[in-house]
């Protein structure tokens, strides 16, 4: 009987405080988001600067074998990784625009619009190794 008093004793919170406490941190989440969002598009846009990082990596050893820059990203063994629109998890699609004997350009471009926008963000690197930002998302 004793233990049945103190339970009964006990108070907490309603439904009602609960909810409300819900909806409070659900507004200050909101309020919150668009801070993060630019976060979340530099912390993608890494992923292209890596990928042309490597292929100008693979570019200039391919050069010091063979005189000239490859046209071809098998050529240089370069494997573009399987695009988050295939099932895979790569957001840029790779690929060399131009080579000769003495330079080479190579794009990486957004398959997804991160802030729907409309643009595609796209990244290029050259023989120099400065990889640049063509055209922000």
């Amino acid at each position: 009987m004793r233990y049945y008093s103190l339970i009964r004793d006990e108070e907490g919170f309603s439904l009602t405080e609960i909810l409300v406490v819900i909806v409070i941190i659900g507004i200050l989440i909101l309020l919150a988001m668009p801070k993060f969002t630019s976060v979340i598009s530099r912390a993608k846009t890494t992923e292209a600067k890596v990928m042309l990082k490597h292929l100008f990596t693979l570019q200039k050893a391919y050069y010091y074998e063979n005189d000239r820059y490859s046209k071809s990203l098998s050529e240089i063994g370069f494997e573009q990784a399987k695009l988050i629109t295939e099932g895979g998890e790569a957001r840029y699609k790779v690929e060399i625009v131009q080579a000769n004997e003495s330079s080479f350009l190579a794009r990486a471009t957004a398959v997804v619009d991160f802030d729907k926008d409309g643009n595609l963000n796209v990244w290029e690197v050259d023989e120099s190794g400065k990889i640049k930002q063509v055209k922000p998302d």
